[in-house]
């Protein structure tokens, strides 16, 4: 039986299941998209290739040279070599602070920020390629990334199919082609890491050549039906691809993986074996294993707008999503498992950037009901917590907790910009998902072992580093915000700015809450006097500034100063006319500079900032203007302009992932919102919106909420709870409805009391 036929098959017993249970709408019981993405051909650069993934490998299909292309990647192949600048005994927080007073400055822009540019590693690493010769197969017909089945299938119009995947949870990927009028093999392409020449490239941006780590050439083996490539890398490091086929007919099926070994002790199963165990069983269960977790990645949400150009990127960032995160993985870095396949390093080493990238990955987890993919992030900071610990206490002198702004695979700080790979909020935003993940799941194990203590840490780190300003209040010795003033002397301000306040003021504000509902009275009364310490944040007639010196006055991707209206919630709407006035004047302000020096990402954050301004034609602008102007035609996201049409003077194109997934998490604030306790409906959607829907999204309080528009009324909404308790609705309905549950109205307050597992059906009268 055929790949193509097995896909079929089961897919079609998927949906046959599904129809059987429906039993209130057509789309609720089986979420597949009907999206595809497609194209007349392969693409010529790496970059936007077909991407295949599951978070521990990757793949990208394209062509190079003629040649049919798998460019290979696994999220653990690191250069881990250390950054021997990173002296922290001689030079910590407070050397730093005297070169800064002192203006002495390029001593620390020296010792910090060069060498991330100048060293080759630690860096993320690219594995290599498999290649087909396929000159012999003429013109190609079609290219499809079929959504549902995370499957690549490249049609050629004399008749032969190549399907090709990824499996969804094991470290092995299949292709096959079909209806061969010849006979076609793969090779495998080792990265250059090895050449004779001396290479001067240093770009931390477009990527430093790869013969600058500086490894032995790796070996090659052919056997007569399979192919080994063995590389050894810094210190006892070393990884093997391998690749094994078989000819059927008029046929070829073959299987890839790659393993890493950190060291030549450590006990790991080999790319061999893992293929040479799953090649004797055959592709039919793997293929049914594939199929039904991806089937069930698209039955965890959905949603259903009249924007084709929108839902279309949405479909394509869940479908990176469940690509690119998994627990028991590797987080989602700058470009998650499709490391550049140029020669060079992937741009910024590929690294962990935690000054917004890695944040704005996990965004659209929470409401998009894939709490278990945001599990591994979770998982890797816990797992690191020690090593933070230590890089604060050596680095800060506290006993508290914080994060380097850009780290390794396994938590260590790499340097670079030393404001934010330094900066001493870190550990305040990467706790806002542990808040999100306690109040998403409701899990208390969780928030007495994990989401509390790593908020407390941070407040703990906090009260020890703040000394008293000169107004008599509490301030950090140095503040930044990224990436203002780039990391010249002027990027460390003296005073609050509102990027580290909105941090500082809402770790207290949590950590107290956190406490009170673990009952922990002291402790939260401790953390609610700790918070009056601090200042306000720094506002002037347009709005929030960067500092109570620095207004907002030139355009700059990074939205720094307006954290405390997203994603922290403190700056708020529904506080009040005031916060709303707030809002307004610094949205206004930041569209009047401009978008001039604005990236890709930066369109994707403002569209759930408009969002939060209750501005649906605004969000759904930002949010358009990020799909047509800075994504590639496979939709990872460019960072530059790529449209000609002037929405920044960024035009270059490094690829990373974070505007991606702030895109999906901006649509899920325009259906739905929850940050205030009271859960909202459609709060900002354009007013021609008229038939909307979305399926089982996620609100705090462990709900998963559905939802109808037709016509530009609400008709139907249901609520399932997972973990029981409160929900508050702001009434969704403009007439009469009928609920099936007892339900407390305060206004336009709909309050119900649920138990665990409880459905709740509104429909309109």
């Amino acid at each position: 039986m055929s790949l193509n036929t097995i896909i079929c098959c089961l897919l079609t017993l998927a949906l046959f299941a599904s129809c059987s249970e429906e039993h209130e709408r057509t789309a609720k019981a089986d979420r597949l998209p009907d999206y595809k993405l497609e194209f007349g051909g392969l693409a010529t650069t790496w970059d936007e290739g077909i991407p295949l993934g599951n978070a521990t490998l990757g793949a990208l299909v394209w062509q190079k040279d003629g040649k049919l292309r798998f460019s290979l990647d696994r999220s653990d192949l690191w250069d881990l070599r250390p950054m021997e600048n990173l002296n922290f005994q001689d030079f910590d927080f407070r050397w730093v602070h005297d070169q800064w007073k002192n203006n002495t400055y390029k001593n620390v822009q020296d010792k910090y920020d060069a060498p991330y540019d100048n060293s080759p590693a630690p860096s993320k690493i690219p594995g290599g390629a498999l290649e087909f010769d396929i000159s012999g197969l003429g013109e190609i017909k079609n290219v499809k990334l079929n959504l549902a089945s995370a499957t690549c299938i490249v049609e050629w119009k004399n008749g032969t199919i190549l399907k090709t995947f990824v499996h969804a949870t094991e470290p092995i990927g299949w292709y096959q082609f079909e209806n061969l009028k010849t006979p076609i093999r793969p090779t495998i392409v080792p990265p250059p890491y090895f050449d004779a020449k001396e290479s001067t490239v240093v770009d931390p941006v477009s990527g430093q050549d790869l013969r600058r780590l500086g490894y032995k050439e790796g070996t090659v083996s052919h056997m007569d039906n399979s192919i080994t490539y063995n590389q050894t890398g810094w210190d006892e490091f070393s990884f093997q691809v391998y690749t094994k086929w078989e000819d059927r007919s008029d046929a070829l099926l073959g299987s890839w993986s790659i393993s890493s070994q950190k060291t030549k002790e450590e006990i790991v199963t080999t790319a061999t074996e893992i293929v040479e165990t799953s090649f004797s069983k055959g592709i039919g269960k793997p293929i049914e294993d594939h199929t039904i977790w991806w089937h069930g990645f698209w039955n965890q949400s959905s949603i259903s707008i009249p924007d084709t150009i929108l839902q279309n990127q949405w479909y394509m960032e869940m479908y990176k999503l469940g690509s690119a995160a998994r627990q028991g993985a590797a987080p989602i870095s700058l470009q998650s498992v499709w490391t550049a396949d140029n020669g060079k390093l992937p741009p910024w080493k590929g690294d962990f950037h935690h000054d917004l990238n890695t944040q704005l990955s996990y965004w659209p987890t929470y409401s998009g009901n894939h709490l278990d993919l945001e599990q591994g992030f979770i998982d890797w900071l816990i797992q690191y917590k020690p090593t933070f610990k230590k890089y604060t206490k050596q680095f800060y002198g506290t006993n508290g907790l914080n994060v380097p702004g850009v780290t390794t695979l396994t938590g260590e700080p790499m340097g670079g910009w030393i404001q934010y790979s330094f900066g001493p909020t870190v550990g305040a935003w990467l706790g806002q998902h542990f808040y999100w993940h306690w109040r998403y799941s409701m899990d208390r194990d969780f928030l007495k072992e994990q989401a509390y203590p790593w908020i407390k840490d941070v407040a703990i780190h906090f009260n020890e580093l703040s000394v008293l300003g000169d107004e008599g209040k509490r301030k950090l010795p140095l503040s930044s915000s990224p990436e203002i003033h780039n990391n010249s002397h002027k990027a460390w301000f003296g005073e609050m700015t509102n990027f580290d306040l909105s941090l500082v003021r809402w770790t207290y504000l949590h950590a107290a809450e956190l406490a009170m509902e673990l009952g922990l009275m002291e402790e939260a009364s401790k953390w609610k006097n700790e918070l009056k310490a601090w200042p306000e944040y720094a506002v002037d007639d347009s709005g929030l500034m960067f500092s109570t010196n620095l207004p907002y006055q030139e355009s700059h991707r990074h939205f720094s100063h307006l954290m405390a209206i997203h994603p922290l919630g403190l700056i708020d709407p529904s506080k009040g006319e005031g916060d709303m006035e707030i809002i307004r004047k610094t949205i206004e302000n930041l569209e009047a500079i401009g978008s001039s020096q604005w990236t890709g990402y930066s369109f994707s954050w403002l569209g759930s900032i408009k969002a939060r301004a209750l501005d649906g034609e605004g969000a759904a602008k930002a949010l358009k203007d990020f799909a047509t102007s800075f994504v590639l035609p496979n939709s990872f996201h460019a960072n530059g302009d790529q449209s000609g049409t002037g929405k920044s003077n960024f035009t270059y194109r490094p690829f990373t992932l974070e505007g991606n997934f702030a895109f999906a998490a901006g649509i899920h604030e325009m259906l739905i919102q929850s940050h205030t306790g009271v859960v909202k409906i459609f709060p900002a959607i354009p007013n021609n919106w008229k038939n909307v829907a979305f399926d089982q999204l996620r609100t705090e309080g462990a709900f998963l909420v559905s939802a109808e528009m037709k016509s530009g009324e609400i008709i139907r909404v249901e609520i399932q709870s997972l973990k029981g308790g409160t929900i508050k609705v702001q009434n969704p309905f403009t007439d009469s409805f009928e609920s099936s549950a007892k339900h407390q109205k305060e206004g336009n307050i709909l309050t119900f009391e649920t138990e665990v597992d409880v459905n709740i059906t509104l429909i309109k009268k």
